[in-house]
């Protein structure tokens, strides 16, 4: 199982936002879209780092709220931590348990081309354990 087989039923689409944007900006972002983390991007697309609710949070828990006013650059992980559509949802699972981390971009040919939570692959996995069980019963219902 590959994370492509995600991508194909969840879609390819990318929240991105500049460097610039306030946190407040950015939190209006997430509470609209039902997301939990923004891609921040630069005017050609190119991939700076990720901000998360966890990157807010942290940085108003030690800022107080004024971190809100704060740019995007100023919290938002730089070492991003991405994977291939071609990985296995197993590889994928591991790499943000042993990161602590619930958002990963997915690259390819050097180009951002999706983003995956924790939740998506919950989500799936349990959905594939349900067809798997489903088929279980079916043969052997007819033994």
């Amino acid at each position: 199982m590959t994370i492509a087989r995600i991508l194909a039923t969840k879609g390819r689409e990318v929240i991105t936002a500049q460097p610039h944007r306030t946190l407040l900006e950015i939190c209006e972002i997430l509470a609209s879209r039902r997301i939990g983390a923004v891609v921040i991007v630069d005017a050609r697309g190119k991939m700076l780092g990720i901000l998360s609710e966890r990157d807010i949070v942290r940085a108003i828990g030690e800022r107080g709220a004024q971190a809100l006013d704060d740019p995007a650059s100023s919290h938002m992980t730089t070492e991003v931590v991405t994977i291939a559509e071609e990985e296995t949802l197993l590889a994928t699972v591991e790499r943000m348990n042993i990161g602590r981390f619930r958002h990963m971009p997915i690259m390819k040919d050097g180009r951002l081309n999706g983003l995956i939570s924790i939740g998506d692959v919950v989500k799936f996995r349990l959905a594939e354990m349900e067809r798997e069980q489903s088929a279980l019963r079916e043969y052997i219902a007819t033994v």
